[in-house]
């Protein structure tokens, strides 16, 4: 019997949005690990980009398994998107959690239960299992359909070749209906899984490939395969803990995959698929994929949190857990101590940071210049300019919200491409933060609750 290896291919049909970070390919950087100026979506933040690359090099090699990385600094200076280019750059194989700290916070499951089943949907199990197919060229397809409406259900017979051998199969009802789906026809090189039935259309074979004059650019060309008819092959799944514990939970079985609704997952339940897990590696029939757990905004966690996370990072079976925080010396969440980034210093000890620092003026246009590209804006130079300006003067995060404004304000004028009078149109209608401090100290009396104007008093009677 012929051993062959098979990947599964995906067709998937995406609806794309134009989000905050979709422009994100990657990270960026080249075989050496230097960080391109420009790449992949990403500007700027060179040295924070080479070091998210080392510990993406190290997840490859599944050398970091259990340990965490903070990536610490100011809003807008792009933390968020190295997390998401990393995610980019590992591929679709490895699994990428994301979640934000303030999402553990919920009335159905306890903080704990949250954090765990985020740790187990970044940690995958790469199952292989051997299969039996048949594998052939389609020679004919004879369907033989009931004279008399209502006699006995549609036959037929299925013609298969290889390059030594050619077999003649019976079909029942269900195989000529799955044929009639995957429109096979003559010519078409397809491959039967023995134990499920199904079918897949590998392509055309090359031997045809003269007998239509228009192709369309989908039609594959395949060789003929040799050997036998019959091949034994290994297919190789990748599946999370995760839906692994979801799926043998008794609650609602694979079906709390589609509707979200997991519920809190029995620690028996999550011990005995530890220890099938683990028995599967020994046989040889699994593999752990350790994957990433990205925290966001990780200073909105509090003190049972971060005990948690110290101690779920030790166990054997943990993702690489990757936190963003923009704060400084901050309060603990639920304690009265004050700790770098909001984060216990014992935690803080286990995390390898990475910094980001504000971007230049230079690296602020370039970012607008994709920004621009990726939401299919027209701009004149300069409009970019004074863009950039108001980007470098406020910040960026603000600049960019005024692209779709302003090009809105073009489309309200017929204009072809935003120019200066739609950047100033829409920098007057919409304030930054600046311009909005300054407006409540000026008609501070006019708000409630301000504590401005306490302390004015407070010190007027000092």
């Amino acid at each position: 019997m012929a051993e062959l290896k098979v990947t599964q291919s995906k067709d998937l049909t995406r609806v794309e949005r134009v989000g905050a970070h979709s422009h994100i390919r990657g990270l960026g950087l080249d075989d050496t690990f230097e960080a391109r100026n420009v790449s992949q979506g990403m500007v700027g933040q060179k040295a924070a980009r080479r070091a998210a690359g080392i510990i993406l090099q190290l997840i490859r090699e599944g050398k970091i398994a259990g340990r965490a990385v903070l990536l610490a600094g100011q809003p807008g200076t792009g933390k968020t998107a190295i997390a998401m280019g990393m995610a980019k750059a590992l591929g679709e194989e490895t699994p990428f959690a994301m979640m934000a700290g303030s999402e553990i916070f919920s009335l159905e499951m306890s903080k704990t239960e949250a954090l765990t089943q985020a740790f187990r949907k970044a940690i995958g199990v790469r199952i292989k299992e051997e299969t039996e197919l048949i594998e052939g060229e389609v020679v004919e397809v004879q369907i033989d359909r009931p004279a008399v409406a209502g006699a006995a259900s549609k036959t037929g017979k299925l013609t298969l070749k290889t390059t030594e051998m050619e077999t003649v199969y019976d079909l029942g009802a269900k195989m000529i209906e799955s044929l009639g789906k995957e429109k096979v026809q003559s010519g078409d090189v397809i491959a039967i899984d023995k134990a499920s039935g199904k079918i897949t259309k590998l392509g055309r074979s090359f031997a045809r490939s003269r007998d239509y004059d228009a192709m369309g650019p989908q039609t594959k060309f395949v060789q003929c395969p040799d050997g036998e008819l019959q091949k034994r092959k290994e297919v190789v799944h990748v599946v999370t803990l995760h839906e692994i514990d979801v799926i043998n939970s008794r609650k609602q079985g694979f079906l709390a995959l589609f509707a979200g609704d997991t519920g809190e997952i029995r620690c028996e339940v999550r011990e005995q698929i530890d220890s099938k897990v683990a028995e599967w590696r020994e046989e040889g029939k699994a593999d752990i994929v350790p994957g990433v757990l990205f925290i966001d905004e990780v200073h909105m966690l509090d003190i049972e949190c971060f005990s948690f996370l110290n101690r779920a990072l030790e166990n054997e079976m943990a993702p690489i857990l990757v936190v963003a925080t923009n704060r400084g010396i901050t309060r603990i969440r639920g304690t009265n101590y004050k700790s770098p980034h909001g984060i216990p210093i014992d935690l803080l000890d286990r995390l390898l940071i990475i910094s980001t620092t504000p971007y230049s003026e230079e690296e602020i246009r370039k970012i607008l210049d994709i920004r621009c590209e990726e939401e299919d804006v027209e701009m004149s130079e300069d409009a970019r300019d004074l863009l950039t300006k108001i980007g470098h003067e406020t910040s960026l995060r603000y600049a960019i919200c005024l692209i779709t404004a302003a090009a809105l304000a073009c489309a309200k004028r017929k204009g072809k491409e935003v120019e200066i009078e739609d950047i100033s149109r829409v920098y007057s209608l919409f304030i930054d933060v600046k311009r909005s401090t300054q407006f409540l100290m000026e008609y501070q009396e006019q708000f409630m609750f301000n504590e401005v104007q306490e302390d004015d008093e407070a010190k007027a009677i000092g």
